[in-house]
């Protein structure tokens, strides 16, 4: 095996690589990648067992074709810190796996390709397209309600589901930790082949590292546990969480008919300031409405307390108060200048919009106290 890559190309591909194996892993194996230099491209190749991600960089000079394994973590270390975007020879003698640029000289050491593990299933069934943006979107507006909790892993990932409300057709995004909600849809042209799946935690954000970077169609394709999705150069293959997602319809609130309307870039600049006398953001920011004014207050025993006022649209009294981590995270993923929360009474949960973005809403649970 011996051919000739550009650095930015392997750091690129090494870097998404990393994201998939595990750091402590038990079989060696794992802590590799597979390199498969042929057909002018090379294929990497890396896997936990429960995902796999495979990145193909084309156009590729091939001065004889072959196979090796390699330590992930290693050869993007060597890799990122060559000059950027110089050429990198790599040949193999002995199960050695040689790296030269420049005036570098590096030689791996390599696991047999025979112990790499890889599975060829057939998903050419259900496929459906969307844009990456739009796939981008939907993860991004979910991914920081999952809930961490490894008792109830059903939701420890993004739902996705298929509905039609009248004649038209969603793909339904939800997340929840049960303190909070988060839910997006995107519209759909025509009806498609897709099972309701949850989507894994790790997956999610794997996934958002390579949407982030691409532009243009994702092909996603399930069969039986497994979830598919190709973009252009790259293919993320992952086991999906076996499991019931609770039924999150019934909790969205129906009768929160107060309307609390504010800047939101004014709303997070100030629940920020205030939380930051919370250590560790477990204080609830207490939330004072009278007319037209939000009083927020934090009070640590430890640390002290911060106060501060906004002027924002509400007509009623109302005491309550939130997680302030919570609303941040949300307020962070809104998009237009203002946020919209409908509230019921102290003890309900809370309703929130983003009045540019009607394909999204939020639910908070209150904080007692």
């Amino acid at each position: 095996m011996k051919f000739n890559a550009n650095q930015q190309d392997l750091q690129k591909s090494l870097n998404y690589c990393q994201g998939v194996i595990e750091k402590r892993s038990t079989l060696p194996i794992l802590s590799n990648v597979l390199l498969d230099a042929s057909d002018s491209k090379l294929t990497v190749t890396a896997t936990d067992l429960d995902m796999i991600f495979i990145h193909s960089i084309n156009n590729l000079e091939i001065i004889e074709e072959g196979k090796t394994t390699a330590t992930s973590s290693i050869m993007y270390d060597i890799i990122r810190k060559f000059s950027s975007g110089k050429k990198i020879n790599f040949s193999l003698n002995n199960n050695k796996l040689q790296l030269e640029s420049e005036k570098s000289i590096f030689h791996l050491n390599c696991i047999n390709t025979s112990e790499f593990p890889l599975t060829d299933e057939n998903f050419n069934q259900n496929e459906f397209v969307i844009k990456s943006k739009q796939l981008l979107k939907l993860l991004n507006k979910c991914k920081f309600s999952i809930s961490n909790d490894e008792t109830r892993h059903y939701l420890s990932g993004i739902f996705f589901h298929q509905n039609q409300i009248e004649d038209k057709i969603f793909l339904n995004a939800v997340a929840t930790d049960s303190h909070r909600m988060s839910i997006s849809k995107l519209r759909l042209n025509e009806k498609i082949e897709f099972e309701p799946v949850i989507l894994p935690k790790k997956t999610i954000f794997q996934l958002c590292l390579l949407l982030e970077d691409y532009e243009g169609d994702v092909k996603i394709s399930n069969i039986n546990s497994k979830i598919k999705f190709e973009l252009n150069n790259s293919i993320l293959i992952s086991k999906l969480i076996d499991g019931k997602f609770p039924n999150y319809v019934q909790v969205i609130p129906k009768n929160n008919q107060k309307k609390l309307e504010v800047n939101l870039q004014l709303f997070l600049d100030s629940v920020d300031r205030v939380a930051s006398v919370s250590v560790d953001k477990k204080d609830g920011v207490k939330f004072n409405l009278t007319k037209d004014t939000l009083n927020l207050s934090v009070n640590n025993a430890n640390s002290g307390d911060g106060k501060e006022s906004l002027n924002v649209k509400f007509d009623h009294d109302l005491d309550i108060s939130f997680n302030s981590r919570y609303l941040i995270d949300i307020a962070s993923q809104l998009d237009g200048e203002k946020i919209e929360i409908f509230l019921n009474d102290t003890g309900s949960p809370a309703l929130i919009k983003d009045p540019s973005d009607f394909d999204s809403i939020f639910i908070v649970m209150p904080m007692k106290g």
